[in-house]
């Protein structure tokens, strides 16, 4: 069997984590590894940045060489690059004294205008497909409120104003992942108000909270154990 080539210091994402901790839960399950082996491995999963940090973690395992993904070729965007390109399903959404959303499986536009007046939107991009790596969403909230989704690993700028209203920065200025889309959010809000939030996918979210119930069990059933040995 060939040795796998070094990965490169590229970030790793939550998925990628979780594909970890998986091969993890099977291997003590199996008896390979011990409970202590297995928090030791587990909580570095959960700390790793990147995957030059998570293959050591499963590389005497069986399953190793499905668990973190191989390093994508000079120039595609790894497990971004099915998410980038498409024609556009949605261009706009307004909300007249009412609301609109604007999530699920869609692919957001180059330019996406959003309106609400004395009303609410929800633009929801954890499951969405980017017609370009580059897509910029307007936002134009008054006495109404929008509310902006991304999923971590999505590079967001954000450039809206607030007037006797507000327009959420907090989520400006981190690095997105090699390859992920870059989200503008501009627009302004006019006794109204922009969100812009950050949340995994609803199946990431619970694949991780059922995660650390099955990490719980597993920390009682070892302190039983060792409470029966003594």
């Amino acid at each position: 069997m060939s040795e796998r080539p070094e990965l490169p210091e590229l970030r790793a994402s939550d998925a990628d984590r979780e594909r970890v901790a998986e091969v993890l839960r099977d291997a003590v399950a199996e008896g390979r590894l011990d409970m202590e082996e297995f928090d030791e491995r587990l909580g570095a999963a959960y700390k790793a940045r990147t995957y030059a940090e998570l293959e050591p973690l499963t590389r005497d395992l069986p399953a190793a060489g499905s668990a973190v993904p191989e390093p994508a070729p000079s120039g595609v965007p790894g497990a971004w690059a099915g998410r980038i390109g498409g024609r556009a399903s949605s261009t706009a959404g307004m909300a007249f004294m009412s609301g609109f959303q604007r999530k699920g499986q869609w692919t957001v536009a180059r330019r996406f205008t959003s309106f609400a007046f004395w009303g609410g939107g929800e633009i929801d991009l954890r499951e969405a497909r980017f017609e370009e790596r580059e897509v910029v969403i307007r936002c134009f909230a008054i006495m109404g409120g929008i509310n902006v989704i991304v999923p971590p690993g999505v590079e967001v700028d954000v450039r809206g104003i607030g007037i006797m209203g507000g327009f959420d920065h907090t989520q400006a200025g981190a690095p997105g992942e090699p390859g992920a889309p870059r989200v503008v959010v501009s627009g302004f809000a006019f006794w109204g108000g922009v969100g812009v939030e950050r949340k995994l996918p609803r199946a990431e979210r619970d694949q991780l909270k059922a995660e650390r119930r099955e990490r719980k069990q597993l920390e009682r059933e070892e302190r039983r154990q060792r409470k029966e040995l003594g």
